[in-house]
Parts: structure tokens; sequence; C-alpha cells
């Protein structure tokens, strides 16, 4: 049996990029005592200055020789999409413990084999979707539980984030639905803003695969990319609830995303990267904002194989989110926004570009539970794409 005060051994796949918060994560968890880094694996080895403070640590690009030589108990992998089913699995096999980046998998059914292996060799899986983590959420179900925005209605989401050209040149995936051949999904609502979608979903009590009753996908590009940048979706699920969530990369304005959960007698408001709640009742102005703290993924991970926690997102809480990734996959190819409905962000030397008024419809699409077409978007043509679960 393992000795638990010993620090348990991690191996970390992808460390630059997003994957540079996961070192400077797992540098403070070293210095608290709860975690040891023996391996990197990327494609260029990480230098002397982006190691300064850990121990030796073994490099190498073969994930699964640097699990064998290292003697890892668990892994974090924050690597392209396409390669996550695949390196869950070489984890999985050697009964390494694992951190999986978000989105988890390109599709359901890689997802499902990313799943189904673990469960079989016995190994545990935690999501990397951090705002699940926050203690605002359990805060927010009482909150409702306790009858106070009265009958939920249905739960809105609302990203407007700025990306210039450079960020889908970022890595030869970026902004691509499919890669070679192989899936890649990388869509605003699948990856940089995936957030805002499972943080609807969990708020709505809707995170299971079968939760899920149909996703209406509405999918533009303004940017030229095969991806989408400019989308929303709208979930019904098993039960008859409705969770509308939209969002864009080509905002006038970076704006903090959110969450909003409608009910008959008012609405709360979840900041989720702030970790801020605020609550309106009907007819009243809002009571002041609540700040919550937040339990990190890997420390929560290490904790539940100490047998202190339950695992905070295992993937079958994915599951409703990996449908509306399913429906984004499926979905006809993102439809290019002409010329006239966007412009080159003004006064700034990147290129950028701007959907016109995407800001305020985003919010609104949030507001109503409305998709963009409904919105009167002259733009948003055709109709929705229905993918339905059953």
């Amino acid at each position: 049996m393992r000795d638990l005060r010993v620090p348990w051994p991690v191996v970390l796949a992808g460390a630059r990029g997003h994957g540079a918060w996961h070192l400077e994560n797992i540098r403070r968890l070293e210095h608290a005592g709860r975690v040891r880094l023996v391996g990197v694996c990327e494609l260029r080895p990480l230098d002397d200055e982006e190691l300064a403070g850990f121990g030796p640590v073994r490099q190498s690009a073969d994930f699964a020789g640097l699990l064998d030589s290292t003697g890892a108990a668990v892994a974090v992998v924050c690597t392209p999409i396409p390669t996550h089913t695949a390196l869950a699995l070489a984890a999985a096999v050697r009964g390494v413990h694992l951190l999986l980046e978000k989105p988890p998998a390109p599709s359901y059914e890689e997802f499902r084999r990313m799943a189904d292996g673990a469960a079989a060799a016995g190994t545990t899986v935690q999501i990397g979707f951090q705002s699940l983590g926050s203690h605002a959420i359990p805060a927010i179900r009482r909150l409702i539980a306790e009858g106070a925005i009265g009958e939920v209605t249905g739960v809105g989401g609302a990203g407007a984030w700025v990306r210039d050209e450079a960020y889908f040149r970022r890595a030869p995936w970026a902004g691509r639905r499919r890669l070679d051949g192989v899936d890649v999904v990388d869509g605003v609502l699948t990856n940089p803003l995936a957030h805002a979608v499972a943080t609807a979903l969990a708020l709505a009590d809707a995170t299971a695969a079968e939760d899920v009753s149909t996703v209406e996908t509405e999918l533009f590009r303004a940017n030229a990319i095969e991806s989408d940048d400019t989308s929303c979706v709208r979930v019904r699920t098993a039960g008859g609830g409705r969770i509308t969530v939209a969002a864009t990369l080509c905002a006038h304005t970076s704006g903090e995303p959110y969450v909003v959960v409608h009910g008959s007698r008012g609405r709360i408001t979840f900041w989720y990267r702030q970790d801020r709640v605020e609550v309106r009742g009907e007819g009243a102005g809002p009571a002041p904002a609540t700040l919550h703290g937040r339990t990190d993924l890997l420390e929560n991970l290490v904790d539940h194989l100490a047998g202190r926690a339950a695992l905070l997102v295992p993937p079958a809480a994915t599951g409703a989110f990996m449908r509306v990734v399913e429906a984004v996959r499926t979905a006809p190819d993102p439809v290019a926004l002409p010329a006239p409905v966007w412009s080159p962000a003004p006064g700034e030397s990147a290129d950028r570009r701007v959907v016109h008024g995407i800001d305020g419809l985003v919010a609104l699409a949030a507001d109503t539970l409305c998709l963009y077409s409904e919105l009167g978007a002259d733009w948003a043509r055709p109709a929705p794409t229905t993918f339905t679960t059953r």
C-alpha cells in the first residue's frame, strides 16, 4: 500500500501554453508537500529557468516511456485535443491516475473509449473543468433549493472574448474542426469557452449524458478558420429544462463570462472565473455580490486518491458536455460571416475581427434563452441544426 504521507509523483504532458499554468500549480503543490514533479513530456524540453524550484525532472517526448521510467502515480495531460484519449489510455494501462484537460475528447465515441478504458483499468480520471471546483456551485444549488428565485425556468451562459489572428495560428490544430482526417473540434464553445457550457449544465443539474435530450446549434465564423468563433447552443434536457449558451471570440470588448440561472421570482448570476455570485429578486435590485473559494482539481484528485475527498469532476459528470461537443462536431461546417457583418478592430495593430453588435447579442441570448436566429440577427441563417441523443 502506498504511504500517503509521501508526495505523489507526477508527470506533466504539455508544459507550455496553457500547460504553463499546470506547471505553476504543480510547483505550488510541490512546495506544500502534496506532489512531486518527476517528469515532463514535451517536444522541446523545458530549460533550467522553466524548471526552477523543482528537483531532478526527467524529460522526454515519449509519454508512455516517461511514465514507466519515473514510476509516476499521477499524470496531468494538457496536450492537443486529438491526443487526449490515447494518452489517457496509456496512463490507465499503467495504473496511473489522471487530470485530463478539457475538452476531454473531440467526439463522444472517443470520450466513451477513454472513460470506459480508465474504468476497466481501475484508474481515476479528473476532467479539468476548474470552474466546477468553485464553492459557488454548491452555494447556488442551496439558494435554488431554498427557493431564493422561485422555480427555475432555464439557465443561460454568455462569453464575449477577443482573440486576434495569432491565436488561431498558435498551433496546427488551432481553429480546426479536423486535422489530417482526425477530429479536433476546436470551436468557441467546445474549447476556449467550454467552461461556460459545462458550468451552465452543472447549474441546470444536467451533467450526465442521459440528461441531454436535444442540442440545437448555430455555428458561425468571422475569422478565416475552419471552426466556429461565434456560436450558440440550446440544450433541452430529459426533464424539460432549457440551457442556452452563446459565445464569441470576436467581441468589441472582452468581458467576464458568466452563467445565469433564471427563476420565476428572480435570477442568480455566476461569474465563474471570479467565483462571484449575485442574486437578484423579482422587482428588486441585486443583493451584494458574494465571493467564494475554489478547490484545485489536482489537489482534489490526490485527496480523493488518499481517501479524503470525493472526486469533483469524474468523466460521468461531463457526459452532457460531451453531448454538446458531439452536436457541434456533427453539425454542418460553420457559416462564414460576410464582410459587412464584421470589421477589423479599430485602432489595433494586431489583426482582429469584430462582429458588429455581438457583445449585446451574446448577453441577450443568455438573458432570453433564445438563439441568434431568434433575436433578429440577419446573418444568423439558416435555421439551427438539431442533434438528438435518442
